[in-house]
């Protein structure tokens, strides 16, 4: 009896359409709506759509691309907040092997033009909502776009700045068309532009097998099925809304559309619509929490939430708990699909004090079931560090969920995946569990007297001040000690703490050396993705004068 050596059998078998097709997000739309047609997909304002339309005008829209010259490789930009047209687009422009551009709907029209010349966008589809920006961006672009508007029923503003509608760009297309889909996985699928708060942005590119794979992960990862009802509070301009419009549709959940974040607004949907997942930055959280008791909506049933970015404080999770919301932390970056790890929730966490339970959830966790490999590690040897919380490295990131590389920057590519990792720039520290903490972005670490004191750990303590409403921490130089944390707070609506009386609460509960030397009140600036602008922060710990605002 013959048999194949193993080299043979490795070797005289080729890739074919019975068994390989190129792995992209876009495929999920056609199961589920082939399997579930009348079950509701899309809850925007007073429109409904279920699986069958929501995959017609999906291929319609496709086809309308197609039928205006966008094909394999182009950039198609969309502005517009979490509404239909939002969702459709990231189907249907990746599903012709286009390339899609979510466009921040917070930055100005010079930034949006940058974004617009870089990527060589040569179609845009804009809400009316922002065609103020999108005039003083068109005027600035290099060039010709094919402009077209979002009618949206919700919005009564704005002007048209195209010659087609949206909807009517809809009527071009054909119900049947057969999308193409990407020639292959590794195709890039979208372009996502990061805050840029020191210079030009740098844009992040997708892929498909990526975004799939990270699909997939988040579904895992949040309990998301049939039976989910997701509110969009996340923006689909962050990390492609960190791939929730396809990890939504795959399991055939249902999307409710949310134009404008806002407590006022989000309660009620909660509540009418039996929201069952959200996702907030540690800002929106804080914003629920702050909400007038007149706007809170109490439910008897349990709201998954996840967030991200820097961990929020311990009080706002114990808090969002209290309401009803259970809290999942997320951590990642734009170069990673959005979330990268993920603090799994334990066995036995439930049996502990709200405070203590809250500290176990403000880490970040552990790694994405898709992403290979996470460590904290010694940013230049890529030494792993001690797994004993206390020994700080940077947070490395490897595996198919890392982006492809920035468009037209090999230098910062090459910066950022040196070593076979992406390096984050946050550094953290590695629990016995396993579990990453993160402990401060590279640049932010307070070095006084030669301890390095984390900002997190001081803006922790000061978010627990009961009158305090946001603060950010940073190094203000210091003859004596190097740096001394300097902190900038947000006061609470009617509260009046004096600058004494907070660092005299910072005292009382953390290290006297990582206490705050000086106090600086007023409103705290920030990037168009909601991120506290430390950097400009530092200049005025620094260099400018201290301003006292109202308290």
């Amino acid at each position: 009896m013959r048999h194949e050596s193993s080299t043979s059998s490795a070797t005289q078998f080729a890739k074919q359409p019975a068994n390989y097709v190129p792995l992209s997000p876009v495929s999920f739309l056609a199961r589920t709506a082939a399997v579930y047609p009348k079950k509701t997909a899309i809850i925007d304002g007073r429109r409904r759509f279920d699986y069958a339309a929501f995959y017609e005008r999906c291929r319609r829209l496709a086809s309308a691309l197609t039928k205006r010259g966008i094909g394999y490789g182009d950039t198609v930009a969309i502005m517009a907040p979490n509404i239909t047209a939002m969702l459709e687009a990231h189907f249907a422009v990746p599903a012709i092997g286009a390339v899609l551009n979510s466009l921040n709907v917070r930055l100005d029209g010079a930034a949006i033009a940058f974004c617009l010349n870089h990527g060589d966008a040569k179609f845009l589809i804009t809400d009316r909502e922002f065609s103020d920006t999108i005039k003083v961006a068109l005027k600035q672009c290099d060039n010709d776009i094919d402009v077209i508007d979002i009618d949206d029923p919700e919005y009564d503003g704005g002007e048209n700045l195209g010659t087609t509608t949206y909807e009517e760009l809809l009527e071009e297309g054909d119900p049947e068309f057969a999308w193409s889909g990407p020639r292959d996985e590794w195709d890039s699928m979208s372009l996502l532009y990061t805050s840029g708060t020191t210079g030009d942005p740098k844009g992040v590119l997708y892929h498909h097998r990526g975004a799939y794979l990270n699909t997939l992960g988040n579904a895992m990862v949040f309990g998301l099925d049939l039976d989910s009802v997701y509110l969009w509070t996340l923006p689909m301009f962050h990390c492609d809304g960190w791939t929730f419009p396809w990890a939504v549709t795959a399991v055939g959940g249902m999307h409710v559309c949310l134009r404008r974040v806002d407590p006022a607004l989000i309660f009620p949907l909660i509540k009418q619509h039996r929201v069952s997942h959200m996702i907030g930055a540690p800002i929106v959280l804080n914003m629920l929490v702050n909400a007038p008791e007149e706007v809170k909506t109490s439910f008897d049933w349990t709201v998954e939430c996840a967030t991200g970015g820097a961990s929020p404080p311990s009080t706002i999770i114990s808090a969002m708990e209290e309401m009803g919301f259970r809290i999942t932390h997320l951590y990642g970056a734009t170069e990673a699909y959005g979330p990268a790890t993920v603090c799994a929730y334990q066995p036995g966490w439930e049996e502990m004090s709200s405070d203590c339970r809250a500290a176990k959830l403000a880490r970040q966790g552990v790694r994405y079931p898709v992403l290979e490999d996470v460590m904290v590690a010694d940013p230049v040897t890529l030494e792993p560090v001690p797994r004993n919380a206390e020994t700080m490295g940077e947070v490395l990131l490897r595996g198919n969920t890392v982006m492809k590389g920035y468009l037209k920057n090999a230098s910062a590519t090459e910066s950022a995946l040196g070593g076979g990792w992406y390096h984050t720039g946050d550094l953290g520290v590695w629990h016995e569990d396993g579990y990453v903490e993160i402990k401060d972005r590279s640049k932010d670490i307070i070095i006084s007297g030669g301890e390095n004191i984390s900002s997190l750990e001081v803006e922790e303590t000061l978010y627990r001040h009961p009158r305090i409403l946001e603060a950010a921490v940073v190094a203000k130089s210091d003859e004596k000690w190097g740096e001394t944390p300097c902190a900038f707070v947000t006061l609470k609506d009617g509260t009046n703490p004096t600058e004494e009386e907070i660092i005299e609460f910072c005292r009382a509960n953390m290290a006297h050396f990582k206490c705050p030397t000086e106090i600086i009140f007023g409103p705290l600036p920030k990037t168009a993705t909601g991120k506290i602008q430390k950097f400009r922060l530092r200049e005025q710990a620094n260099g400018a004068e201290k301003t006292q605002t109202s308290k």
